[in-house]
């Protein structure tokens, strides 16, 4: 293979610029996340006195100490039900990540009952769902730790609880497919959430914390007229010992991450998989750290995605794929942490000769059973006379079919500007890729918000002139700052994360090691042995 020798000089001032652009970005993101933890750990005099821990507490406590825990959707919910950037709170009240339970890698979905007791947002619903896809897709078990107030009657939407459904269908399908799911009863889990338990494989209540029932004393009252004791209708002890819904009664919190962690053990997980072979692998030539200063803090400004790459990629060592045809498409092979990857980055916008390039690229990738790796940055496919007459649509199309049917797992990178069909063609958030994260730069949406507004004026240019009247100037200045303005702030990451179309925003100096983890557990999951059944675990 080709060692690439970075032509990046980190002592420059274009470095530096660049690097203080991104570091306040993910400065930027490290609030907004300290924004939730600040709110939940309010309520720790309150947990005090229930006996119970914060829930952040509980995941530190249930996940294995000095191993990794990648989380997903991190800023799910930002910017969407509150729309002020000062004060909106991301997470969607829930804590949702991958992370080793008695050496397991897992999926672990924790309620922030510390956040309005751990109520639904409009962000914990596509959260919820695209975390269980994951599990689903990449063969991990499952543990939710319960204690939510659940859907939140006052902001009722009829699409929420009809979708909400889709939980409690790939806990089945998790079931079916031999994928142990385990709940926690940490504090309430009413209505809907009662089937949290209902549909898992295991489950472990808190004695005096735990309640599960399809309605709460209050609903009850209201569409009956019984008054209820809730521990009789719905506590931990009674589920045990009367209903049957409770496997394992644990006494508190600790108790009850501790019954956990053995029933995970228990489930000798790694008998059904091989361990991943030794793999030697050299770090890259030029250091991961420097990521943060590679990119422009301009997006109008081209780089050479060559230079990310060698950042990412064990020994900086990769070979391109017709290097020199359509070489504003960039098709190269390596290696991360051992294991090998073939990767497609944009040297700019995507022309035929890059999209039938990238095409054969992804085919061979298919063939040999390599994932491949996206990293975004275009403004999407070329336009104009000569392109089309090139055959932009056709090769831009089988370049889209060969993303869409490759059997082998996509990991999609958001490392500066996605616009257009670019960002279907490179595998966006609509084509599946088995995980998709952004850096805090990317900027996402059909065309950049100038071209938007250029493009608006130049309409009403025009139908101006059919009706022989002139466009008012002052009109089209006043449209285009509207536009650039509306455009520009739905292309931002934190906006577009928010509405969960990745799987969170990262760190850029993280992503070698991100990519490793994830690689690994595309890995696992296609040497994964699992034992189906026709309907999943019953509750009896």
């Amino acid at each position: 293979m080709t060692i690439f020798r970075s032509k990046v000089d980190p002592r420059s001032a274009d470095f530096s610029r660049n690097r203080a652009f991104m570091l306040g970005r993910v400065e930027a993101m490290r609030a907004l996340e300290g924004r939730a933890i600040a709110l939940s750990d309010k309520r720790q005099a309150r947990f005090a006195e229930r006996g119970q821990i914060l829930p952040r507490e509980r995941l530190a406590r249930l996940v294995d100490p000095g191993l990794p825990f990648l989380e997903l959707y991190n800023l799910a919910n930002y910017l969407v039900e509150d729309a002020n950037p000062e004060t909106s709170i991301p997470g969607a009240s829930t804590i949702i990540g991958i992370g080793y339970v008695s050496g397991v890698r897992t999926l672990i979905w924790v309620d922030d009952s510390g956040i309005r007791a751990g109520a639904n947002t409009d962000g914990t619903l596509p959260k919820a769902l695209g975390a269980l896809d994951i599990a689903l897709k990449q063969k991990l078990p499952v543990i939710h730790m319960v204690e939510s107030a659940g859907a939140n009657l006052l902001e009722y939407k009829v699409e929420t609880w009809a979708r909400y459904g889709g939980v409690f269908y790939r806990l089945a399908k998790l079931s079916a497919a031999g994928i142990p799911t385990i709940t926690v009863l940490h504090g309430p889990a009413t209505a809907g959430g009662a089937y949290m338990p209902g549909m898992s494989d295991h489950v472990v209540a808190v004695r005096d914390n735990a309640m599960a029932a399809l309605a709460g004393g209050a609903l009850v009252r209201a569409a009956t007229g019984e008054v209820v004791d809730e521990a009789e209708l719905g506590g931990g002890e009674m589920h045990a010992m009367v209903s049957g819904l409770v496997e394992h009664l644990a006494e508190d919190d600790d108790h009850a991450i501790a019954i956990t962690r053995n029933l995970v053990a228990s489930f000798d997980w790694h008998h059904h998989c091989p361990s991943p072979p030794a793999m030697a692998f050299a770090e890259p030539l030029s250091s991961p750290e420097e990521l943060a200063g590679v990119v422009p803090d301009d997006p109008k400004v081209a780089y050479d995605v060559r230079e990310v790459l060698c950042r990412i990629l064990d020994g900086s060592d990769f070979d391109e794929h017709k290097a020199r045809f359509g070489s504003a498409t960039v098709c190269a092979t390596g290696r991360v942490f051992g294991f090998p990857c073939g990767l497609i980055g944009n040297n700019g916008p995507i022309d035929p000769d890059g999209a039938a390039k990238a095409t054969q690229f992804l085919q061979m990738c298919d063939q040999t059973q390599r994932p491949v790796v996206f990293l975004q940055n275009t403004t999407g496919y070329m336009v104009g006379t000569i392109y089309e007459q090139a055959g932009m649509i056709k090769h831009g199309s089988k370049m889209i079919q060969a993303v869409s049917n490759i059997r082998v797992p996509r990991i999609t990178f958001y490392i500066g500007s996605s616009y257009g069909a670019g960002n279907y063609g490179m595998c966006g958030i609509s084509y599946q890729p088995d995980f998709l994260f952004a850096w805090p730069n990317a900027r996402t949406g059909v065309m950049g918000g100038e071209q938007a507004a250029r493009t608006m004026s130049q309409v009403m240019a025009l139908s101006a002139g059919r009706r022989g009247a002139a466009a008012d100037t002052d009109d089209l200045r006043r449209q285009e700052e509207h536009l650039t303005q509306h455009f520009e702030r739905q292309a931002d990451a934190f906006y577009t994360s928010g509405r969960v179309l990745d799987n969170g925003v990262i760190d850029p100096r993280d992503t070698r090691t991100i990519l490793g983890f994830l690689l690994q557990t595309c890995w696992e999951s296609g040497h994964r042995t699992l034992n189906p059944n026709s309907f999943g675990i019953a509750r009896i």
